[in-house]
């Protein structure tokens, strides 16, 4: 894919200040995207690669329904178009159905699902203004297959896969195109970092996540936010322009079953 691809187009990414996020501001800003991103908190390190990029920065908490709002209409209305959404930002939530409490339940469904569902009905009136758009949504490995260890997490990614195939159906007469990809497990995002932080050894946890992949497990590594943020690219692009209602699933093949021993 050259570069200048999206020449003119403007995209808003929440989540983007880590991560996923801030490898797809990036890289879309590098193909001629105008980016706005939106995070619940901004990280100052990134001013300087995004300045010369000319990416916009905004906090913005998705569960508000205001500020998710205010950070789509806003870079709508100052570049006069909106063609791009990348429902980036997500929540992890680990623990058993009788660990988690009401609270716990709806700030996980609010960040990872609901937020997704309004950025979609925020984007759609300023995409149809354009003749159409592109929508890609953060899902999971966990939105292919549940996982037992956080049913609630799984549940917000499961009902976002599906969430995301239901609304490409919608908005293909409005040459709207809604994907989702499906990643795990990632390296240097805030969920694996956290994650990691919490581990009492470090080098055995790292190990975990790179063997529960049968690709990563082969090449001795996790998957990498830039990886995710190629196959993010390819949805938004011209490339993909008959690609919707898809889920791509960067994950080193773990969501495909179970992998090969050692000795197999």
């Amino acid at each position: 894919m050259t570069a200048g691809k999206l020449d003119g187009s403007v995209a808003v990414i929440t989540g983007g200040s880590r991560g996923i996020g801030r490898a797809t501001a990036l890289l879309l800003a590098e193909h001629g995207a105008r980016v706005t991103i939106g995070d619940l908190t901004l990280d100052t390190a990134n001013e300087k690669s995004f300045a010369e990029l000319g990416i916009r920065q905004q906090v913005c908490d998705v569960r508000k329904l205001d500020s998710l709002r205010g950070l789509i209409d806003g870079a709508a209305t100052d570049s006069g178009r909106l063609d791009i959404l990348v429902n980036n930002a997500g929540i992890v939530m680990v623990g058993q159905v009788d660990e988690i409490e009401e609270a716990d339940w709806d700030r996980c469904l609010d960040t990872n699902l609901k937020a997704a569902f309004f950025g979609v009905k925020y984007a759609i009136p300023h995409m149809r203004k354009v003749g159409g758009g592109a929508i890609v949504n953060t899902a999971s490995n966990a939105g292919i297959l549940p996982r037992a260890h956080d049913p609630v997490y799984s549940t917000s990614k499961l009902a976002l896969t599906g969430m995301t195939r239901s609304l490409a159906l919608c908005h293909g007469p409005d040459k709207i195109r809604i994907n989702a990809v499906c990643p795990g497990p990632v390296s240097d995002t805030g969920i694996m970092n956290a994650d990691l932080a919490t581990q009492a050894d470090l080098e055995a946890a790292v190990k975990r996540f790179i063997q529960a992949s049968p690709i990563a497990r082969a090449s001795g590594r996790m998957i990498t936010p830039e990886e995710v943020a190629q196959a993010i690219l390819y949805l938004v692009s011209d490339a993909a322009q008959m690609v919707t209602g898809t889920m791509i699933a960067i994950d080193g093949g773990k969501s495909l079953g179970v992998p090969p021993t050692e000795t197999s």
